[in-house]
C-alpha cells in the first residue's frame, strides 16, 4: 500500500495549494464532540491529508489546539508521515528572520494539555522512546529540498532545538533568556504534544520551521506584529514550494 503524507499547516498556512484545496472530510475521534476538518488532495501522484491547526480562521489559540483529536484524525486517515509547518521566533545568533528551520530536539516548557493517547498503562511501550523526537530521515528531505531552493536554512552541523512554550502571550526577556541557557535556538507554542502523540501511533514527524522575529529581549527593538507579518507572507511561500517539493520526492 503507497504511502499517505499528511501536512499540518501553522499560522500563515491555511491551505496546502492556492488553487486546489482539495476534498474536505470532516472526521470524529474519541477526544472532543467537533469534527476535524481535512483535505485531501493528490500532490505529483502522492496521496496527501492536510489538516489547518489553528482552524481554517486562524480562530484556535496554541494552548487550545486539540492535538489528540488531530492527530488521531490523521492516522485515521491512513497517513503514517507528517511534516508539521511552524512559526517561531530566534534564539540563538545563526536563527535570524526569515531562517528556516529544520529542527532536531524539543524543550517543552508547556503545562496543562492532554498530551498522551494512553491514559492508563496497558503495556510497557506505552513509555514511547522520545529521545530523537523528530523523524530524520524525513527532515533531511526537507532540508534538502530547502537547500536546492537557496533558502536559509538551518540543518544538521547547526542544532536546531525547539522551545515549546504554553502561549498565547509571548515570552519575558528572562525567559527566553532561560530558554537560551537550557539550550534553546528557537521558540515556539505548537511543537508538543503534537510531536510526541504523532510518536505515540508510530508516525513519522518532522517540522519546517519560519522564524518570523528575534525573540523577547535579544534586541532593543519591541516585537513588531507588523514586522513578522510581513517576514511570515514572505516566507510562508518558500515554505509551501518546500513542502511539494519535498512531497514530490517521498
Amino acid at each position: 500500500m503507497s504511502s499517505v503524507i499528511g501536512v499540518i499547516g501553522g499560522s500563515g498556512l491555511y491551505v496546502l495549494d492556492d488553487n486546489e484545496a482539495g476534498e474536505s472530510v470532516s472526521i470524529m475521534t474519541p477526544y472532543g464532540d467537533d469534527p476535524v476538518t481535512v483535505y485531501k488532495s493528490k500532490v505529483a501522484s502522492h496521496d496527501v491529508v492536510f489538516l489547518a491547526r489553528h482552524g481554517s480562521s486562524h480562530g484556535i489559540p496554541p494552548h487550545r489546539v486539540n492535538y489528540r483529536a488531530n492527530i488521531h484524525a490523521m492516522a485515521t486517515s491512513g497517513v503514517d508521515s507528517i511534516i508539521a509547518v511552524n512559526v517561531v521566533g530566534g534564539i540563538s545568533k545563526q536563527m535570524s528572520p526569515g531562517t528556516v528551520v529544520i529542527p532536531d530536539q524539543i524543550i517543552d516548557y508547556t503545562w496543562g494539555r492532554e498530551h498522551t493517547f494512553f491514559d492508563t498503562l496497558e503495556k510497557a511501550e506505552n513509555h514511547i522512546d522520545f529521545t530523537w523526537p523528530y523523524d530524520m530521515a524525513l527532515a533531511k528531505v526537507l532540508a534538502a529540498r530547502a537547500l536546492a531552493m537557496d533558502l536559509p536554512v538551518t540543518f544538521g552541523e547547526v542544532r536546531g532545538v525547539y522551545g515549546c512554550t504554553q502561549g498565547p502571550r509571548l515570552e519575558t526577556a528572562a525567559e527566553i533568556m532561560r530558554m537560551k541557557n537550557d539550550g534553546c535556538d528557537i521558540v515556539g507554542m505548537t511543537a508538543m504534544p503534537e510531536a510526541a502523540l504523532a510518536r505515540e501511533l508510530d508516525i513519522a514527524y518532522a517540522s519546517i520551521a519560519l522564524v518570523v522575529n528575534w525573540a523577547a529581549g535579544l534586541t532593543q527593538e519591541a516585537i513588531s506584529f507588523a514586522d513578522i507579518t510581513s517576514t511570515l507572507d514572505l516566507g510562508m511561500a518558500d515554505i509551501k514550494r518546500v513542502l511539494l517539493a519535498t512531497i514530490a520526492e517521498l
